[in-house]
């Protein structure tokens, strides 16, 4: 029995890919095993968000070579759709597969030879624009909470981002296909589902057409039975309608937890972005939300020092992000991606400006968050509890994204209790006491 190992770098909707792509290969009768078990076969599913894709690819390469130099290396992912040549240069790699060959490695690799010293890997990538299947797939890495794709590809070309050169158009499985995998999911006992892919509130196209919508989506995945909560990873403002924040407000799953990409709180940097909205409908959306839901936690992705962005509108967008009612902050740093429209924009913002700007505004998301955090102390909520331990304490969330810390007890994994948030530790956490109620376990 050949074992295979995997490697993700990147975003939830990979590993959720990683996984699916994993299971493929146990039921073709391989072992799957952890990276340093000396595995036959590493595969490397690959991001290509920051301009440390190629870095980060490197260096797991090497470790792949210092496990069993003569095991098999395989690149999947975004990196690989968009840099396949390169990627086949890097000593070490057999194989590199695109975005539209990916989820046929198991197939291929029997047909797979490992590369002679010196030459390059070989290459299975087609353009883009062959990507046009859709994978259902889910992450099983621990009994607590999934990531499940629901939408991949993406047809908004910002003008500083690859997402749509590295995975096509937008496109989605159907609802039946969704909730027969969220009904598989519960079956294993999973409690909570996070709902993930590229612009998941463009869910609904099938085959090139619009045939049903993201709220449609939710209605569906509230009925399914044996998950205590779906939580949304991200959706675009422009596509978080008023009826999906009122279906979620009155859901019987749905957290009270939203992720809304902002990228800036100037709308003369969003137009250079190629955003489709401008700041004052971002903030109609959080105060439609805090007005159904003011327990609610939303976070918020910014992008800082993209081209244009000059100390003014820099400072403009800060003070957007500080009056505004959210949670915490992505923050992130702008790095020239190849075939993007941001490289012609002009001022070009240092780097040292850049994270500058960058600390600026992570200080920002630490004073969010805490003020969050003590807008809850001495409130109840119900925690469902993962297998972590930190500081010989066990972590869980709350529905609406509360990190707590409680004394361990194995019996709590993956079960749900009733606390009253206590008080926040010095590491961030809320320390809780029990409340009256015994531990729910939801069925």
């Amino acid at each position: 029995m050949k074992k295979v190992a995997f490697y993700t770098l990147g975003c939830k909707l990979n590993y959720s890919e990683t996984s699916s792509i994993g299971r493929m290969f146990e039921q073709k009768g391989y072992q799957k095993v952890e990276f340093n078990e000396t595995p036959d076969i590493f595969i490397i599913n690959t991001c290509s968000v920051t301009e440390n894709a190629d870095k980060k690819c490197r260096k797991i390469v090497r470790e792949a070579q210092k496990i069993n130099a003569d095991g098999y290396v395989a690149i999947i992912g975004c990196y690989a759709q968009l840099k396949p040549r390169e990627i086949s240069e890097i000593p070490g790699v057999d194989a590199v597969l695109g975005a539209a060959e990916k989820f046929r490695l198991v197939e291929l690799i029997d047909t797979f030879e490992k590369t002679p010293l010196g030459q390059p890997a070989q290459v299975i990538a087609s353009t883009i624009d062959h990507a046009i299947e859709y994978h259902t797939s889910y992450s099983l890495n621990d009994r607590t909470r999934t990531f499940l794709k629901v939408q991949d590809g993406c047809d908004y070309p910002c003008s500083y981002c690859t997402i749509p050169l590295a995975r096509g158009k937008s496109r989605s499985d159907s609802i039946a296909n969704i909730v027969n995998a969220a009904r598989e999911i519960a079956a294993r006992g999973v409690k909570e589902i996070v709902l993930t892919g590229v612009n998941i509130g463009d869910f609904g196209i099938q085959n090139g057409e619009r045939k049903e919508t993201f709220l449609d989506l939710v209605k569906a995945l509230d009925e399914v039975q044996g998950i205590l909560r779906f939580r949304i990873s991200s959706i675009e403002p422009n596509l978080l309608t008023d009826d999906v924040i009122e279906f979620v407000a009155r859901s019987k799953r749905f957290a009270h937890h939203f992720h809304i990409p902002l990228q800036s709180g100037s709308n003369t940097i969003l137009g250079l972005m190629k955003r489709r909205y401008k700041r004052e409908l971002y903030a109609e959306r959080v105060a439609k939300i805090k007005s159904l839901m003011p327990e609610c936690c939303i976070g918020v992705d910014v992008i800082v020092g993209h081209p244009g962005e000059t100390q003014q509108l820099f400072e403009e967008s800060y003070q957007f992000l500080n009056e505004l009612d959210v949670s915490y902050l992505h923050v992130f740093t702008y790095s020239e991606r190849e075939n993007t429209a941001a490289l012609s924009i002009r001022p070009v913002v240092a780097k040292n400006v850049r994270a500058d700007r960058s600390k600026m505004l992570h200080i920002l998301s630490e004073k969010k968050k805490r003020f969050f955090y003590e807008q809850q102390v001495d409130k109840q909520g119900l925690v469902l509890f993962e297998d972590e331990i930190q500081n010989g304490q066990m972590l869980g969330f709350t529905d609406n994204y509360v990190r707590v810390a409680v004394k361990y007890d194995p019996l709590l994994i993956n079960e749900t209790k009733a606390v009253r948030y206590d008080h926040i530790n010095d590491a961030g956490l809320m320390e809780v006491t029990e409340s009256e109620e015994e531990v729910l376990i939801h069925s």
